[in-house]
């Protein structure tokens, strides 16, 4: 009898180790393999696979390479921002293959496939799966496919209309005016003074959300931002490595430490959601910022859980997108004085040394030209992902499922066959809006396209005119001599050294 338990225990134990391995070489060598042949055979070039590393060891080294080369003062930035991806274009063509660990990585540089990508609608294309420990970060709107995204996406969109834009102006404007008061009092002695216009503007789109987002409570918003800040950093380091299943469980210093900072953002934004959850239901208040209009959705459409979840997506989606935003615009007109000029000539032809109003902001032409050259120069993200859920065909290309997608917004955003001179800083080529810039094929996508288009992109942009008006009519500015020009991408594109520059009373 033992002897027969003994034998059952030792076949089951040889059938399970044996199936471990067969699954071990499915996922690690015949899985990869068979989809490297498949895209080969239709011409796409790349790098061979190598079992668990991959190229994340070349990526690691040309992005630490690409960080460490000084930058002349132009807009040549793509060996610093996107070596590896800059150098598999150019070494093997538009549509090439990678990878990441045992993940194929496709990266597609051409516009008129990209654009049937953000524009799919078959479902099949999704949010490339992340590890447990970047989801932390948020796993709102952005984050989320199929009708779950679809139900959050329509209670969202409705946070961004035009009359609740409108409602939203008065604390752009008391923000700005806080901002430019700072800098009135900082020139006020010697007329012109040196600032880091990057934490300038961190602290004043920090508080336009903070305000647009949480209303009366815009002082415990402010709270979340820094916590936030420090998940992000955690959350860059998860995503640029291999994932172990499981690691999320070990209890290491900085796995703590994300869970404490998930644990504090989620408290503080639950208590805000109940106070004004309460203080809306006893009609003690009826507010147009978002926690407003997304409580309204509790019990419906949304949970608590989903509403904390979008405050935080609010956070980096606006915050950070938009200070970036304005500070590399700040930056270029210091490059370009003559289009600061033309610019300045704009707003005080429209608003004099008014305040600028909804209405009034509409017709800034110039200034809209020039955002738009700066985002395609400096676009917010470097690039946008997406997943094969199973066979996919793009154009001629029959995409396997299981294969990530890279969409390299910033190579498309400098490609000479679409925009003649790339690195030329030129407006111009806005004159007829951002669907004419580009030659024959739409190549600007500096809030991605399609039905995941960003739905906060007039908020970001409302808020970036409002503000670069006001500081054009008050202040002339130019680069500082202590300016290091050294494009990052950390998550969103920023200047590494942050920005100073001179502002000087006019």
């Amino acid at each position: 009898m033992e002897d027969y338990i003994f034998k059952t225990i030792t076949a089951s134990l040889v059938f399970l180790a044996s199936y471990v391995m067969i699954k071990l070489v499915q996922n690690f060598w015949w899985r990869p393999r068979s989809i490297e042949k498949l895209l080969r055979q239709q011409g796409i070039r790349g790098t061979s696979f190598k079992p668990f590393t991959g190229d994340i060891s070349e990526m690691k080294n040309s992005a630490q390479q690409g960080s460490s080369i000084p930058i002349t003062l132009n807009h040549q930035i793509i060996p610093r921002v996107m070596p590896f991806y800059h150098k598999m274009v150019q070494q093997y063509g538009k549509v090439s293959l990678c990878w990441f660990g045992r993940t194929p990585r496709l990266i597609i540089g051409k516009a008129e496939l990209m654009r049937l990508i953000l524009t799919n609608k078959n479902g099949h294309l999704v949010k490339p799966p992340r590890s447990p420990l970047i989801s932390l970060l948020t796993k709102g709107l952005s984050s989320l496919d199929g009708q779950a995204w679809s139900t959050r996406r329509r209670v969202v969109t409705s946070a961004f209309l035009l009359d609740k834009l409108k409602a939203m102006v008065p604390a752009f404007s008391t923000s700005c005016y806080d901002m430019i008061e700072r800098w009135q009092k900082l020139v006020k002695t010697q007329g012109s003074c040196e600032i880091d216009v990057a934490s300038e503007f961190n602290v004043l789109t920090g508080d336009v959300i903070a305000r647009t987002a949480f209303g009366s409570s815009y002082q415990e918003g402010k709270k979340i931002f820094e916590l936030q800040k420090e998940q992000t950093i955690l959350a860059i380091e998860a995503l640029n490595s291999i994932y172990i299943p499981g690691f999320r469980f070990i209890p290491t210093k900085k796995n703590k430490r994300r869970y404490y900072l998930d644990v504090q953002i989620k408290s503080i934004l639950r208590d805000m959601i109940e106070k004004k959850e309460q203080a809306m239901k006893e009609g003690k208040l009826e507010g147009h910022d978002l926690l407003s209009l997304l409580c309204k959705e509790l019990g419906t459409s949304l949970t608590i859980e989903d509403v904390i979840e979008e405050c935080k997506l609010f956070y980096l989606a606006g915050y950070v997108t938009t200070a970036n935003l304005l500070t590399w615009t700040m930056v270029v007109l210091s490059m370009h004085p003559d289009w600061q000029e033309k610019a300045r000539v704009e707003v005080l032809e429209i608003f004099g040394k008014t305040a600028p109003d909804f209405e009034s902001i509409n017709r800034l032409k110039i200034v809209t030209m020039i955002f738009y050259e700066v985002l395609r120069l400096y676009p917010p993200l470097t690039f946008i992902s997406r997943y094969t859920s199973c066979e996919t065909r793009v154009g001629n290309i029959s995409i396997p499922g299981g294969v990530e997608i890279i969409l390299p917004l910033l190579l498309l955003h400098y490609d000479s066959s679409y925009w003649g001179k790339p690195e030329e800083f030129n407006p111009m080529r806005f004159a007829e809006g951002a669907s004419k810039a580009s030659k024959d094929q739409i190549a600007f996508y500096p809030f991605s396209w399609g039905p995941r288009i960003c739905p906060g992109q007039n908020f970001a942009m409302l808020e970036a005119k409002m503000a670069l008006a006001m500081v054009l009519q008050h202040f002339s500015f130019k680069l500082s001599p202590s300016y290091a020009h050294a494009p990052s991408s950390f998550i969103t594109l920023r200047p590494k050294h942050g920005a100073p520059i001179i502002i000087r009373r006019i």
